[in-house]
């Protein structure tokens, strides 16, 4: 890694992209300090400090605190992947979407114009449920019409703001814009966490057991670390073998390659989507007003709060932990096979001569493709259960109630190998082109 980019700095052009983009890192952490006109950031603050539940720490950690802070990047770029996801799921349904994204560099343009108009449209949704539920609140002073159009045409721009960063680290950085913006966010509240740490488990104890918890938080931080770098690179890879054919009076094919399978094929888009639908009751409940109450739908939000799951006085709440674990794994098969078309791998393999070894072209590869991919995602979906587990357990158990978890270190890690990987390309098409230049 260091190596890499000692190598980049080397390069003109790759310097100026990567200080570009370090430029624009800082351009984000300072509008995330700006408050929004007319807020009373306090009163928020007080406010997101009062719940015991998590429904608003997962859009806080994406955020990089704006939304605790209730600055302008409240939403942070949540709006551009929430609009994302969608057109990725409405391409499937939608054939003119699919036609578009057939279409090679102009349909995905199209699609990405309407993606950002989506985007600014779920932000604007966004930002008037916020200022009109919590201005209710105490949040926008003397609220009036004029100061919620001004709050949510605040929280909208930095969305879009935030967006535009996005696509500018695209073109003039090192790729990987919107990625890259979350990736600061989250590391950005890694200090504050350690000091959290610090404080629950290690301050005020003697210095045998202040050591002792250094070392156990430490340990469990580098093996989740460890666990998220074997899940990203592992893969299967499924030999296949061309058949030689003649074209004019040359002998072509013959080669043998093969299909590399991520055991991890949904990366943290399972996760991500069990987590939001955990949050989403109790957000809504919030807004409403509903949060508290001892009644049933109570006990079931309070289920849904991974803060109680593996909590020894009240084990009934971990009931919530299944169901998590379940949608995991769901999402993991539905965005894989979204994703993954083993009939449409199978005929291209057909119509270039090529076969799996032992395997009969046409339905006896598709079946084979099929049965495999299952049991590989069931793999990857366990791997990312256990990483995303791991952190519940510790925050149930011994109350090490912090910001970031297996969510956040899969994105750090995944983000960061993804753009060395960018680097390098850079790299080695700038050397390519001296060797031709020559």
């Amino acid at each position: 890694m260091l190596k890499t980019l000692q190598n980049a700095f080397k390069v003109k052009d790759v310097r100026h992209r990567i200080f570009y983009v370090l430029m624009m890192l800082v351009v984000v952490r300072i509008g995330s300090q700006l408050p929004v006109p007319g807020v009373d950031s306090s009163y928020f603050q007080q406010w997101f400090d009062s719940q015991t539940g998590d429904s608003f720490n997962f859009l806080d950690a994406f955020t990089g605190g704006s939304f605790s802070q209730m600055s302008i990047f409240a939403l942070s770029i949540t709006p551009y992947i929430t609009s994302s996801i969608i057109m990725q799921l409405l391409t499937i349904a939608i054939p003119k979407l699919e036609e578009m994204q057939r279409d090679g560099e102009d349909g995905r343009k199209k699609i990405g114009a309407i993606t950002r108009y989506v985007t600014v449209g779920l932000a604007l949704f966004e930002s008037v449920a916020m200022a009109i539920g919590f201005g209710n609140k105490g949040l926008i002073p003397d609220n009036s019409f004029a100061k919620i159009t001004v709050v949510v045409a605040a929280l909208t721009a930095g969305s879009a703001f935030l967006m535009w960063v996005g696509e500018q680290i695209n073109e003039k950085g090192v790729g990987n814009g919107i990625s890259i913006v979350l990736l600061i966010n989250i590391v950005s509240r890694i200090p504050s966490d350690m000091v959290t740490l610090y404080e629950t488990f290690i301050k005020g104890k003697i210095i045998a057991k202040g050591i002792l918890a250094a070392v156990i938080i430490m340990a469990v931080i580098v093996a989740v670390v460890i666990l998220v770098l074997i899940l990203n690179g592992a893969e299967r890879r499924i030999p296949v073998q061309y058949s030689k054919k003649v074209q004019g009076r040359k002998m072509m094919g013959g080669q043998s390659s093969h299909i590399p399978l991520k055991v991890n094929t949904a990366g943290v888009i399972p996760v991500i989507f069990a987590s939001s639908i955990m949050s989403f009751p109790s957000v809504i409940a919030t807004f409403l007003g509903k949060s508290g109450g001892t009644g049933w739908g109570s006990k079931i939000m309070a289920c849904m709060n991974s803060n109680n799951w593996f909590n020894i006085n009240q084990p009934v709440y971990s009931i919530g932990l299944i169901f998590y674990i379940v949608m995991v794994i769901f999402f993991a098969y539905f965005y894989t096979s979204i994703t993954f078309n083993p009939l449409e791998v199978a005929d291209n393999m057909k119509k270039q001569g090529g076969f799996i070894p032992g395997i009969r072209p046409g339905k006896p590869t598709v079946d084979y493709l099929t049965n495999l991919l299952n049991y590989i995602i069931f793999i990857g979906a366990a791997g990312l259960t256990i990483v995303a587990v791991i952190p519940f357990f510790f925050n149930g158990v011994f109350g090490a109630n912090v910001s970031f978890g297996g969510t956040s270190i899969i994105i750090i890690v995944g983000v960061v190998l993804e753009t060395l990987k960018q680097i390098e390309s850079m790299m080695l098409v700038r050397n390519y082109k001296g060797f031709l230049n020559d």
